[in-house]
């Protein structure tokens, strides 16, 4: 499950909540009771290693060791 980040509006308490993409988001902050906002931050994710540009995809062209006549 995401791990989801939110901020207080009124004090700036920030607290993450372990939640399902299908729950609701949380309304109140647990230490003064106000509206909270869910903070949006870079995902997880590190893309290391061949294949994950165009040219990685792609075979390359077979050299020809033959001259024209």
């Amino acid at each position: 499950m995401p791990t989801y980040t939110y901020a207080c509006i009124e004090c700036g308490h920030r607290f993450d909540a372990v939640q399902s993409i299908h729950d609701t988001p949380l309304e109140a902050c647990a230490q003064c009771g106000s509206s909270v906002r869910r903070v949006v931050g870079a995902p997880g994710v590190a893309f290391k290693g061949a294949g994950f540009y165009r040219n990685d995809s792609r075979p390359t062209p077979a050299k020809s060791d033959s001259t024209p006549a």
